[in-house]
């Protein structure tokens, strides 16, 4: 623990060491279970947790790429219930919405970066709960629009799933075909959102290790959620998903600091 401490001594924001790794090992079980029988939510969980003990920047590097290992036993499903130009189109959006956002990250303070996870989280649950969608066809332009969001969204607050799904659950796709879309989008906004950060300069050293250490809480959590996950039961786990989402957001909020 010691050398642990000592590698993670500016990354920790006003933690030990030893205490802000246990909360983030517990956010990315949470997380993991969340993201194995939605395909959705894990930044919607971890973000506003993780952000209790880290900074803005530590807190996406931390989870990009615990994220980018934790889906990858679900890739190969994926692939075979998604539709491939869907995802060229959200992926388009992406390589412009996502630089945008991490520029605009680096100009928010620790502070207002909580207030706009947690509360930006509630108000996309308001939106997927309240069952407002987009109505209009899915059409190339869209799609590119949607994964630009999505894209802004991720390089500002490590949210890029919402536009994306409000988006699919429209649309006259069934929720095998919405879930492994969703899956694979994530998976693409991770690695771009490491390119992005790398040459940006933001990408933290012991935020690195950070990811790393939790990718195994984060995967065995994944694949027993991809486990329990039966399409039949879907509206039963898409609740507790919001529930487990809006608990996030609000132990986020810096109201509720001590």
């Amino acid at each position: 623990m010691p050398e642990l401490s000592g590698l993670f001594a500016d990354v920790f924001n006003g933690s030990s060491a030893a205490g802000g790794l246990t909360l983030l090992c517990g956010a990315a079980i949470l997380g993991g279970l969340v993201r194995g029988f939605s395909g959705f939510g894990t930044g919607m969980v971890c973000v506003p947790l993780f952000a209790l003990v880290l900074g803005p920047f530590e807190t996406l590097t931390a989870l990009v790429v615990m994220d980018l290992f934790g889906p990858l036993p679900n890739v190969p499903r994926a692939l075979r219930d998604g539709r491939p130009a869907d995802l060229r189109r959200l992926g388009a959006g992406l390589l412009v919405g996502l630089p945008l956002g991490v520029f605009m990250l680096s100009r928010l303070s620790p502070e207002v970066f909580r207030y706009a996870v947690s509360l930006l989280s509630l108000l996309l649950l308001a939106l997927l709960v309240s069952g407002l969608r987009y109505r209009r066809a899915l059409t190339a332009r869209a799609l590119m629009a949607t994964g630009g969001v999505g894209g802004f969204l991720a390089g500002t607050t490590g949210l890029p799933g919402p536009p994306v799904i409000l988006m699919y659950m429209a649309g006259p796709y069934g929720a095998a075909a919405v879930r492994a879309n969703t899956l694979l989008y994530l998976l693409m906004a991770d690695v771009l959102m490491i390119g992005v950060m790398w040459l940006g300069g933001v990408l933290v050293p012991g935020a690195l290790v950070l990811g790393g250490l939790l990718v195994v809480p984060y995967l065995l959590a994944n694949v027993a959620g991809a486990a329990i996950f039966c399409p039949e039961a879907e509206t039963a786990y898409r609740r507790v998903a919001y529930l487990l989402i809006a608990g996030a957001a609000l132990a986020g909020l810096p109201l509720f600091d001590a």
